[in-house]
């Protein structure tokens, strides 16, 4: 017999639903047996008798398992489990297999084709009802866990969502916060520099009254150094009249004129007033040049020989190198009149000038300025000159670009020079200012901040790290021009500034 009934199941019958079932069998006693026991344990029955129709019924209306004979004309199980499992739609239904083939080779043949179980004939009903139970059981799960993953799934993707907002929402407040620090610092910038320049204008008018002050009596004492000459000379001819033509003098004014050593003093007297008037001078160039730095509130653009913006500030800055025994080379080339802002220019000047001097104030070896100009052709750079940063012998007596030690308002010849007539400016000209020391140099890390404002190297108080962030904006903003930092430890500083011609 192909089904042995259980005295215990065939008492029982349950009317719940537990899952839908299709039978295929060939046999038209063993479908109705199995509908029968099923059907009485709750499970909803379908039957067919060949593989054909049970694709049909299958592709209409999946089952939640399928009981598959293998020996069946047309198509056998093995074929139709083939089907199945290639398709989409039913591929993940459990088939368990109910055979009389009994052969391990026929067994395990069931399991490669997609087969989830196997039911030797004769069958019991506790083996079937188990193995069905048991397969709808694991489906069930299979299919909660489905679920589960999918719920999951879509939580992670939420989550995930969730969390690329929030990186952006972060992104963005990180972006705000760059913004209102780069914000921040140009406000403390811009009111910084608004300090300073009202500090430089009112040192501008002071030293404007200062210079007025000093002005009127070197003038004065100018415009009486010729008559004190004149009357010193008309006395030494007067006494020596006397000497010539009185040789006899009384002995109370011979001894006199020999007492007060008379040719020692005129001697003296004369190489006096010419100090005095070399001193005069002296006075009167920086006096000028006090009045030139005075207008730093000056806004229209001025056509000025650059050279001499230079040497105006190496004046003002005279005493600072004599004190520290500083020399400063002028090598200068053969420049244009430049349209500029010339008082900010100067500005600049000052500020290149005296970070030089500041950079050399702490080393024992002979401190040396470069300053040197040139033209920039087109689209051609700059190109720092690494022999100005080392320090090095000075060139031989004669040199151009050689100046004496205090001397450094002196012009070398041919400094003054123009561009030839006909010798017109290219598109894109611009001056080069180099200021070159020899002192300790730069990393590459202060490099990258020089220009960044209230940054310094100085101790505290002893500057306000404003300086070059100033000079850059007035090159940059105000020239359309640019300034470069060339410098390596060891090596010195090299500052390059390029402005339009």
């Amino acid at each position: 017999m192909p089904f042995l009934p259980s005295p215990e199941t065939s008492q029982k019958s349950i009317t719940c639903f537990k899952g839908n079932i299709l039978a295929v069998d060939d046999t038209p006693a063993n479908l109705h047996l199995l509908s029968e026991v099923l059907s009485k344990q709750g499970y909803k029955v379908r039957i067919t008798p060949n593989g054909k129709l049970a694709i049909q019924s299958i592709l209409a209306n999946p089952p939640d398992l399928i009981l598959l004979d293998i020996m069946m004309p047309d198509m056998n199980g093995y074929e139709v489990c083939k089907i199945l499992k290639a398709d989409e739609r039913t591929r993940d239904i459990p088939i368990i297999f109910i055979s009389a083939l009994s052969e391990t080779f026929d067994i395990v043949k069931t399991f490669k084709v997609g087969g989830v179980d196997y039911i030797s004939k004769p069958f019991h009903v506790e083996e079937v009802l188990a193995r069905v139970e048991n397969q709808l059981r694991l489906r069930s799960q299979a299919r909660q866990l489905a679920e589960q993953n999918a719920r999951l799934y879509q939580e992670i993707e939420q989550r995930q969502q969730v969390e690329e907002a929030l990186r952006q929402s972060q992104a963005r407040e990180r972006e705000k916060a760059i913004q209102l620090e780069l914000t921040l610092k140009e406000l403390k910038r811009t009111q910084a520099q608004l300090i300073i320049t009202a500090k430089m204008s009112s040192l501008g008018r002071i030293l404007a009254g200062v210079a007025q002050e000093i002005n009127h009596p070197v003038a004065l004492i100018l415009d009486k150094i010729k008559p004190a000459t004149d009357y010193l000379r008309s006395l030494k001819q007067s006494v020596e009249y006397y000497q010539n033509n009185y040789p006899n003098l009384a002995k109370e004014i011979q001894d006199a004129i020999e007492y007060y050593k008379w040719e020692s003093v005129i001697k003296d007297w004369e190489k006096l007033m010419v100090s005095i008037e070399v001193g005069a001078k002296r006075i009167q160039q920086i006096v000028e040049s006090l009045k030139l730095f005075s207008r730093l509130d000056e806004a229209e653009l001025k056509t000025v020989d650059i050279h001499e913006s230079i040497d105006d500030a190496l004046l003002i800055l005279q005493h600072r190198l004599r004190n520290r025994e500083i020399e400063a080379i002028k090598e200068y080339g053969e420049l244009p009149p430049v349209a500029c802002y010339a008082n900010q220019l100067n500005q600049v000047l000052v500020h290149l000038l005296n970070n030089a001097i500041d950079a050399l104030e702490t080393q024992s070896y002979p401190g040396k300025i470069r300053i040197s100009t040139s033209v920039v052709r087109g689209e051609e750079l700059a190109i720092a000159n690494n022999s100005h940063l080392v320090p090095r012998e000075v060139e031989p007596p004669g040199s151009r670009s050689q100046v004496e030690p205090g001397n450094e308002n002196e012009k070398p010849p041919g400094s003054r020079s123009q561009v030839e007539p006909g010798n017109e400016k290219e598109k894109n000209d611009r001056i080069a200012i180099r200021i070159a020391d020899n002192g300790p140099g730069m990393t590459e890390e202060v490099q990258k901040k020089i220009f960044d404002p209230f940054f310094t190297t100085k101790p505290v108080g002893s500057g306000t790290g404003l300086g070059l962030s100033i000079s850059h904006q007035i090159v940059v903003e105000k020239h359309r021009g640019q300034i470069r930092c060339v410098s390596a430890p060891g090596q010195g500083t090299e500052l390059i500034v390029e402005i339009p011609v």
